[in-house]
């Protein structure tokens, strides 16, 4: 049975993306849960969390939905996010410092794909013909996306990563206060993303898009890519 061109366009064009988007939000979960048992809380790994397994990491609304509306719409940024790894952060040793190299664990891992990525680049001329092209495209998308993925999840606000790192480092009581904005991440993350860009405005464009393209030109830099 043969498939349209048409059909199989399609296939290609959404596996370029699908790939890298799945392997890198699965690989910045499962850092959280590798830095948090090697720091004394092996509750992702007895959850099965610590593993490369998608299927373990999922989130039907931040893994699958949203990136597929966001593609769909075109021009914006595009990321998501996987299942939370569960963490007992007082079992962590020491708590606070523990509570940052967890939190930092999954963008500093998008950070080494996306330079992994951009040195894979360099294999794709000894490749066959026939996978080159889906090859570069995935290598290509790799580094963007985990590049956005760095940055969005370092933004200030609890639950994301930036917001447990600014909660280990603020005083007790005002990292409580910090802590509290937890509640309204949801709203405030879609209104941003999707309200927001109706009226207009496009702040993730210029609080993640930009520090991503900055971070990307130095990336390329470093690896002789430019």
């Amino acid at each position: 049975m043969m498939v349209p061109p048409q059909v199989a366009d399609g296939i290609r064009n959404l596996a370029v993306w699908v790939i890298p988007l799945i392997l890198s939000i699965t690989l910045h979960e499962a850092a959280h849960g590798i830095v948090a048992w090697k720091l004394g809380d092996d509750t992702a790994k007895r959850m099965g969390r610590v593993s490369a397994n998608p299927a373990n990491h999922i989130d039907p609304f931040g893994t699958i939905l949203l990136p597929g509306m966001l593609l769909l719409m075109g021009g914006g940024v595009m990321f998501g996010w996987a299942k939370p790894v569960p963490v007992n952060f007082g079992r962590l040793n020491p708590v606070r410092l523990g509570m940052i190299l967890v939190a930092a664990a999954g963008p500093v891992t998008n950070l080494l794909l996306a330079l992994i990525s951009a040195l894979l680049i360099y294999a794709v001329p000894y490749l066959p013909d026939a996978g080159r092209t889906f090859a570069a495209a995935n290598l290509k998308n790799s580094i963007e996306i985990n590049l956005v993925l760095a940055v969005f999840n370092m933004l200030p606000l609890p639950p994301l990563d930036g917001g447990r790192v600014l909660v280990g480092l603020l005083p007790r009581k005002l990292a409580y206060q910090v802590s509290q904005l937890e509640r309204y991440s949801l709203v405030i993350l879609m209104v941003g993303l999707f309200l927001l860009p109706l009226l207009g405005f496009h702040p993730f464009s210029w609080l993640v898009g930009l520090p991503a393209q900055i971070l990307e030109g130095w990336l390329f830099h470093i690896t002789g890519l430019m």
